[in-house]
């Protein structure tokens, strides 16, 4: 159809929501089907921060805010930098909006030219790419080594040319789960530091979800001489369990800061209030729900891993943080499904789970790294022995 941008033509549908959609669809026709597509912890919103948005709105605090943010939410944040990742901002260089991916996108929307590249390490979130791709720029995908799912100063060194404006970096990831230690990331920071036309666009958004005592941190902490080319995106989805709230934050250079908003005032104006009040809460109120979150978190994944490991033709690396985990199904390429169809590929793999035993994962391709998908596990305790146990049998029935 002539009428629709041919920029759009460039960007594919988001492969999560598509898988999330898919397993509904199943569902609404009466399938059983267990759903491990969607990054979305099933803890609820801490009592706290629903107490904080009913304050709100009975204080009738639901009127148009400045573009990027309230006053109360970004002293809030600059707070949380300081305090848990050294880092100093001023309110002028915070930007809050509409959940992380806004944040994310506004920050390219405001700085990329046509021909600009933006370095996209794989495994990577799958809006990355397509994110550079609307808003003019070229994603330079660099492959990850594939037994650690992390790239390396000599790739990032080789895939840096005069053109690269940004490198987007993610720690710990989404959908490899994968979190670098911070000599891994000095490693990184050296090569950034010899190429200052880069920037870096650091999301975070997983940074308390980590495990058996690993330690977060961000670029800009590991490397100070980066702050004032470094984008730190972070938000309260993940490890507060608001993912509906959609409220994102970045801390950056002043200038940045005031193109973003630039960008968002034409676009959707502030986040909803509301949600500004809640984020207020839970930056600022008790933060020792999280550990406990963890806690779950971790049982989930040690239990994942443990069965994964078990179904044949699948190895399952053990994450350091976030809530994937990101098994090759490389053993299983080959072999035949019940439905008499051949697996070939990821993606073949992850359509036959769901169509035999309605179990809902992501291939890995969708992230730029397969064979291998991505499996979710926010989500109860007894669906994942349930899930794992089907796709072991999926595994042991395959010919």
């Amino acid at each position: 159809m002539g009428f629709i941008a041919d920029a759009l033509a460039r960007v594919k549908p988001s492969a999560t929501i598509a898988v999330t959609n898919k397993a509904r669809e199943l569902k609404a026709a009466g399938r059983d089907v267990i759903g491990l597509g969607a990054g979305e912890p099933d803890f609820d919103t801490p009592e706290n921060v629903k107490a904080a948005a009913i304050a709100a709105i009975n204080e009738g605090k639901t009127k148009y805010t400045a573009v990027d943010g309230i006053p109360e939410l970004k002293a809030a944040i600059c707070a949380k930098f300081k305090r848990e990742n050294g880092l100093s901002y001023e309110p002028s260089q915070i930007s809050v909006g509409t959940g992380g991916k806004q944040v994310l996108y506004n920050a390219l929307v405001a700085t990329i030219n046509p021909g600009d590249e933006v370095i996209v390490p794989t495994p990577y979130w799958v809006s990355y790419p397509d994110m550079v791709l609307l808003a003019g720029g070229e994603p330079v995908i660099v492959e990850a080594d594939k037994s650690t799912f992390k790239i390396t100063p000599e790739a990032l060194e080789a895939a840096i040319t005069p053109k690269t404006k940004w490198l987007i970096f993610n720690s710990p990831s989404n959908p490899s789960g994968a979190a670098y230690t911070r000599a891994e990331l000095k490693g990184l920071t050296d090569v950034l530091m010899r190429h200052p036309h880069v920037w870096i666009m650091s999301d975070d958004m997983y940074e308390h979800l980590v495990y058996d005592g690993f330690e977060f941190t961000t670029p800009a902490q590991v490397e100070p001489k980066l702050h004032d080319r470094t984008l730190t995106v972070n938000g309260v989805s993940k490890a507060y369990a608001m993912t509906g709230w959609r409220i994102g934050y970045a801390g950056g250079p002043a200038e940045l800061i005031k193109a973003m908003a630039k960008v968002q005032s034409q676009s959707t104006s502030n986040p909803s209030s509301i949600a500004q009040w809640a984020a207020v809460e839970a930056l600022n109120g008790p933060q020792d729900f999280i550990p406990a979150n963890n806690e779950v978190f971790k049982s989930r994944r040690d239990l994942v891993v443990s069965m994964l490991n078990q179904a044949k033709g699948l190895s399952c690396p053990v994450p350091e943080g976030a809530f994937y985990v990101f098994p090759s199904c490389a053993g299983t390429l080959g072999r035949t499904a019940p439905s008499g169809k051949v697996i070939e590929t990821d993606e073949d793999f992850v359509t036959e789970l769901l169509e035999t035993e309605g179990v809902a994962v992501v291939q890995g391709s969708a992230f730029g790294l397969g064979p291998n998908f991505r499996i979710s596990y926010a989500t109860s305790t007894e669906a994942l022995e349930e899930a794992c146990t089907r796709i072991q049998r999926f595994c042991g029935n395959l010919k």
